[in-house]
């Protein structure tokens, strides 16, 4: 089967190919390191088989599987390290998933699930369509819930639950009223996936305008901003633009 690896980490790739390349089956045909060089490289390779991560910079994951080009149908294996919503899913039988950080016994087994399903053009269609829906479902922003973590516990928050989303270094933090929870996206990922009422402030902060309680000028184009927690955030100079139409709300 020939192989298409994508995965904006280079260790984790790196990971993969070398899993791969001990499986006489298996051609490994080309990498990519985001979601727009995925689409492109599907379409000039035409792999039989993608290993997909779910968050990636430029297009996600979800977002490649809705750009494939009609007819398409290479068997799609989900690597993820966060999404605990996105393996429920595709634990109900779409597609097979691995999660980060890839056992052998673990890949080898989706390796296997996607050789049966290679010589099944027929069930590839439908697991296609069922992938593809699934997609759609995690694009769609309307009722949809918050994927937090605590320890080993996944939550589902509703929207007006969370006032804020704060990076710190590799982390993303989820913050309610009384406590934060660790997100399972990176920030510009949850921003893809939200819209109102939620508003880029700084390039480490997304708030949830309605818990916006005050703002305050530090000058012509730096802001603080308090929520309704008290929690603070000054707003970035490149933001600051699109803080200023919160005004005229």
């Amino acid at each position: 089967m020939k192989t298409l690896i994508v995965d904006d980490e280079p260790i984790a790739r790196q990971v993969l190919r070398e899993a791969l390349e001990g499986l006489s089956d298996i051609e490994l045909v080309g990498e990519a390191d985001n979601g727009r060089s995925a689409l492109a490289q599907i379409e000039k390779l035409g792999p039989d088989l993608v290993f997909l991560d779910l968050q990636m910079p430029v297009m996600s994951g979800f977002e490649v599987v809705r750009g494939l080009p009609p007819g398409t149908l290479p068997v799609i294996i989900i690597v993820t390290a966060f999404d605990q919503h996105a393996i429920q899913a595709f634990e109900a039988g779409a597609i097979d998933y691995l999660l980060k950080p890839v056992q052998d016994a673990r890949l080898l087994k989706a390796v296997e699930r996607a050789r049966s399903l290679h010589r099944q053009p027929a069930k590839m269609a439908r697991n296609m369509d069922r992938i593809a829906a699934v997609a759609e479902a995690a694009a769609r922003p309307a009722g949809q819930k918050i994927v937090a973590r605590s320890g080993s516990d996944y939550l589902f928050l509703d929207t007006d639950e969370v006032l804020a989303f704060q990076a710190e270094g590799e982390l993303v933090w989820v913050i309610t009223a009384k406590q934060r929870f660790l997100a399972t996206q990176n920030l510009s990922g949850i921003q893809a996936r939200l819209s109102n009422p939620f508003q880029r402030i700084h390039r480490n902060a997304l708030v949830n305008v309605n818990h916006i309680r005050k703002m305050s000028a530090l000058s012509s184009q730096r802001w603080l901003i308090t929520l309704s927690n008290a929690l603070q955030f000054v707003v970035s100079k490149r933001q600051a633009h699109n803080v200023r139409q919160i005004l005229q709300w």
